[in-house]
């Protein structure tokens, strides 16, 4: 059975069905059918023709599909029995995914304007430092506080806080130079 993106039909995509696809966009692979959703024309296919322990998973849009040839009919690829999940990795992933996440929103002030989240995100570049209420702490011992001027910064040694000025004098002059966002 072969097919062109104008001549397919439900059975084309049965479950196990192997095929070999050329695409739109240029690939070429072959794969397992794992399901297809015929209300949103999505084809889930399982790459490659081996089983093992590790599968990539291609979810395919029919209309991508250039031309497509029948390999063969195999087993469920969703046997149970037969479906290998290391859920070690999956849960190393998710831990990692959610401390970047809880890293992410600590850089994000609140209650500040969007030129202080720019000012905080361009000392971010160069030197560790993070939010004290609407305060930038930089390499924990300079402080700016609002208005985030070169005069509005405190503490540290006399190298650490004219560093931290010149990269605040810089930030807004670019601030300036490009003009206000939307």
């Amino acid at each position: 059975m072969e097919g062109s993106s104008s001549s397919r039909s439900d059975e084309d995509f049965a479950v196990g069905c192997m095929l070999s696809i050329k695409t739109t966009l240029g690939d070429e692979f072959d794969g397992q059918v794992v399901t297809f959703d015929r209300p949103s024309n999505i084809l889930v296919l399982q790459e490659g023709l081996k089983l093992g322990p590790r599968r990539n998973i291609r979810f395919l849009k029919t209309n991508y599909i250039k031309e497509f040839s029948f390999l063969g009919q195999s087993e469920d690829p969703l046997d149970i029995k037969k479906c290998y999940i290391d859920l070690q990795s999956l849960q190393a992933r998710e831990e990692l995914a959610l401390r970047q996440a809880e890293a992410d929103a600590e850089r994000i002030g609140v209650g500040v304007t969007t030129q202080a989240q720019g000012i905080f995100d361009a000392l971010f570049k160069t030197l560790p430092v993070r939010w004290d209420k609407t305060s930038i702490v930089v390499m924990n011992e300079v402080r700016v506080s609002s208005p985030y001027l070169p005069e509005n910064v405190i503490g540290g040694t006399p190298a650490a806080n004219d560093r931290v000025k010149k990269v605040l004098e810089l930030e807004r002059r670019r601030l300036q130079t490009r003009g206000p966002g939307p």
